[in-house]
Order: C-alpha cells, then structure tokens, then sequence
C-alpha cells in the first residue's frame, strides 16, 4: 500500500492534528493495525493510535473522516516504549465504536495466568476497522526534462592583414638624343676666322618619366556582427519502470479482464 509515514492527519470536518509518524503491527501475523499519530513533530510521545481501517489515504495526506474531535481527545495517548496493552486496545475501541460496542477478546487460561489475546476479526470481512484500506497503487517512472543554459563557447571577431603580390603595367616616356650626320657635297668654305681644333660642345638635356607607386586604402567590405537563437530537437533514452499488478489464480477460477486489464500479468 502507499506509504502515509509523514504526511499529514485530518479528522472530520478538514481538522489537522498532526503527521503520521509510524504504524504498528501485531506481533502474530505482522498486519498493519494501527497508524500512530503524532501531534509534536518528531517525538511519539503523547501521539494517538487510530485504527488502520479509519483512515482514508491519498497522496496528500490521512484522512480520518469518522473520526470526530471528542473521540480523538479521548483516545489513549502512547508513550514510546510502552506496551499497548489489552485494556488500552479494549478502551479506544469502545471510544470508537460507542458507548454500545464491545470489546472483543479472545482468552486463554492456564495454571499460572490469564493471557488474554485481542481479536481483530480478521475473518468478519464487514468489519474493516483493522483492516488495511483496499487501495493499491500502481506506479511507473516517468521522464522529466529540465534545461540549463550553459557556455557551449565563443567566437571572437577581429582582423589581419593578408599581403600579396600585385603587378601594374604603367606606361611611361623617355627622351633620346637624335645624332644625325649628312655628307656636304659642293665643299662650301667657312666665313671669318676658323681655328680647327676648338674644342665646342653641344649639351642636349634628356627628360624620361619613372612611375611612382602608391597604396590607398579603400572599403570592400562591411561586417554586423550578432546573434540569433536556433532550437533543435535532441532524442534522449533513459529506463523508466513501471509497476504492473499481478493477479495470481488458483484452483476453478473465471479470470474476466478487460484488454486494457490484459496488459498486466
């Protein structure tokens, strides 16, 4: 069955009055009886023992719905440690059932003492005040995603100069001294005083173009640097369980099921 240890107590009408903190067992078939109550919020003393077949458990706590609030005051109040007794048992269950009900007892006598043994009427299936709530619950595992956002890295942007070779036909002019010779045929003679051998010269200056290179910088390319969010699907296995019943037959027995009942064993 769902285990209740922790969660919290009501009595009829929504009152709170407490947690359940433990359960008890007979010391003969190890059946759940008792769930113990505790008012403190951690120590038992002082907690109250209500029947198992009282309690109404769901996944948010214990639900004593017939239990009012002057039977639960007047229920025995445990101390830990201590024996519940035969009276003990015989005394709330009186405050229980009313004033009208009977404690049930089973007695046997010896020589020596009188033992007696309490009688949780296991075999009267009316009687569901010792017996453990049919409910049974079936629980399976489930995948629960939860994201984190993490660094996965970055990217820096910046620059360098890449350099290369480049060839550029530039045209460019020269000057060159033209010497042209011509042969005098009729022998003209020279006017005034000529003294051969003067050493008269004649200077040409020549002018010639050279190229000049130069680097200009311009713009071929702009960068916007940002960025954009890109959502993606991941496929993630991990093993879940699930608790499935299982109905065990035995002897002449009609198991009739449903096909969705069949999924189970």
């Amino acid at each position: 069955m769902h285990n209740p240890v922790g969660q919290p107590a009501h009595i009829s009408g929504g009152q709170t009055i407490g947690r359940v903190a433990d359960a008890l067992v007979d010391d003969t078939q190890g059946r759940i009886r008792y769930l113990v109550v505790d008012q403190d919020g951690g120590d038992i003393n002082g907690s109250a023992l209500i029947p198992i077949g009282l309690a109404r458990i769901e996944n948010d706590g214990v639900y004593f719905d017939d239990l009012t609030t002057s039977q639960y005051s007047s229920l025995h109040r445990y101390s830990d440690h201590e024996e519940y007794t035969f009276e003990h048992q015989s005394s709330d269950e009186r405050v229980l059932r009313g004033a009208t009900g009977t404690a049930a007892m089973t007695s046997t006598t010896t020589t020596e003492t009188t033992q007696h043994g309490y009688n949780y009427r296991d075999e009267d299936t009316s009687d569901r005040l010792f017996k453990t709530p049919e409910r049974l619950q079936l629980l399976e595992e489930r995948l629960v995603v939860d994201k984190e956002r993490y660094l996965a890295g970055s990217v820096q942007i910046g620059k360098h100069v890449e350099t290369r070779q480049e060839n550029v036909a530039v045209q460019v002019e020269h000057e060159e001294v033209v010497i042209e010779r011509h042969a005098v045929g009729d022998g003209r003679p020279v006017e005034g005083n000529v003294h051969l051998g003067d050493n008269t010269t004649v200077r040409v200056d020549v002018e010639a173009e050279r190229a000049n290179i130069g680097k200009q910088a311009f713009v071929t390319e702009e960068v916007s640097v940002g960025k954009r969010t890109i959502t993606e699907t991941e496929t993630h296995t991990a093993e879940v369980g699930r608790e499935v019943l299982d109905v065990d037959k035995s002897g002449d027995v009609n198991l009739n099921a449903t096909p969705d009942d069949r999924r189970d064993r």
